[in-house]
């Protein structure tokens, strides 16, 4: 295996145990209820404190992984988030269940940041898209995917105390295998070969090489108009992302009656989708760029995606009661919402190639901010009307708006030059020969 592609590989299996990690309340909600007394409205809040400490520390770790690189925060942060997950049960109750869930979402904040850093330093920029994609989408999605099944299992063999004290022996498991192999960029890794270092080098931007900058540009970032789009438009669909990985399991017990373990099978349906969705976003923008080399082509496929993931909500407001209609149409928006999954962290690198974990984080408290919204709105419609219908108009109308915003309102920014690129990307069997 290319060494640039290991190192994406250990971020892959990050973003599988983050993921697994922060959607395992779900599946526990119930026990949490009887265990500590918490209502539904409860629930919500305890949901939406997990992107209280992420919103805050998305913001924070940006500019920490640009400065001190992607692999000593990264590290530190696995630490602190399994430390918040193996301590759920002894939570007590409310008040320690909001106080946890934010020190879990401020240890897994750095994940997407790093990630975003990680994959502009260790690959050239026509690679990123479908690298992105499998990160912030196949691995998000598809983590998920898995996760009902496994995190229902393991509940089952080993109680929902036992569930949390697994997940938290995971995440250091990848601090051990991480360890030794992990670096801020290919300079950094004895073990990258100079035939693949020069072709990752030729296919960078000014800058781009390097493993940290010494300071962040804060009144670039907020006059970046494009990167404003990517933060709104990714609210739009974290919305929808937020409220289906909280409340679905949810949605699907107490609106059809099913059992914990059917639960379990049954979700597996719409991550199945997303991690579909995920792959042909990837494949989709790294093509359509390297046909037209436009970065406005980004938000034409975000906005195109959005517009459908919408679209596809709505009918489940006219068929209720209906469970096939709800699992198509659950499935078909995020399966188009994941579309997006990678291409939210490519814009990123776009709009800000000299300091991509700032500009990531930004995006990232921006869809961070969707996940305090998302699980307390729709814990107040369930607590109010009984049903979930107010919240999928809600989801519908976001990703219209968001639609609307990525296709009329993104420009073509003017780009850095590349370090060493040729008039198309190269191949490595190219970089070798040339050099």
């Amino acid at each position: 295996m290319k060494s640039r592609w290991l190192t994406i590989a250990i971020i892959l299996g990050l973003v599988v145990v983050n993921y697994i990690d922060r959607s395992a309340i779900s599946y526990a909600a119930s026990d949490l209820k009887q265990e500590f007394g918490i209502t539904p409205g409860q629930y919500g809040f305890i949901s939406s404190a997990f992107s209280i400490g992420y919103m805050l520390f998305a913001l924070l770790s940006g500019p920490l992984v640009d400065r001190f690189g992607s692999r000593r925060v990264l590290i530190v942060g696995m630490f602190i988030w399994a430390a918040a997950t193996a301590l759920t049960p002894f939570a007590g109750g409310f008040l320690g269940l909001i106080l946890l869930r934010i020190l879990l979402g401020s240890g897994e904040a750095p994940c997407f940041p790093a990630a975003t850093r990680v994959a502009s330093r260790w690959l050239p920029a026509h690679e990123r898209g479908k690298a992105l994609a499998l990160i912030g989408g196949v691995a998000v999605s598809g983590s998920l995917l898995v996760g009902g099944p496994i995190l229902t299992q393991l509940i089952a063999l080993t109680s929902w105390k036992g569930m949390f004290w697994v997940l938290a022996v995971l995440g250091i498991v990848w601090v051990l295998v991480a360890f030794p192999y992990l670096r801020n960029s290919p300079k950094e890794a004895s073990f990258v070969s100079d035939e693949e270092l020069r072709y990752i080098r030729a296919g960078q931007t000014e800058g781009e090489d390097s493993g940290h900058e010494s300071s962040v540009d804060w009144g670039a970032i907020l006059r970046n108009r494009n990167l404003w789009l990517v933060g709104f438009g990714y609210f739009s669909w974290g919305f929808m992302f937020w409220a289906f990985m909280y409340w679905l399991p949810q949605y699907l017990q107490h609106s059809f009656g099913l059992s914990i373990k059917a639960v379990g099978a049954f979700s597996v349906a719409p991550w199945a989708a997303g991690v579909v969705g995920a792959l042909a976003g990837g494949v989709i923008v790294d093509r359509v760029y390297k046909r037209t080399h436009s970065i406005r082509s980004r938000f034409v496929i975000i906005g195109v995606a959005l517009l459908l993931a919408g679209a596809s909500i709505t009918p489940i407001l006219f068929f209720p009661g209906n469970l096939t209609v709800a699992l198509i149409c659950i499935s078909a928006g995020v399966g188009f919402g994941f579309i997006t999954g990678g291409i939210w962290w490519v814009a990123s690198i776009d709009a800000a190639p000299s300091q991509p974990g700032t500009a990531a984080g930004f995006a990232d408290a921006c869809f961070a901010l969707a996940g305090i919204i998302a699980p307390s709105v729709m814990g107040f419609i369930v607590a109010r009307t009984g049903t979930y219908d107010g919240g999928f108009i809600i989801m519908a109308a976001l990703c219209l708006i968001g639609s609307a915003a990525m296709l009329l309102f993104a420009k073509e920014p003017p780009r850095p030059p590349l370090t060493n690129r040729p008039q198309r990307p190269a191949t490595e069997d190219e970089v070798t020969v040339t050099t």
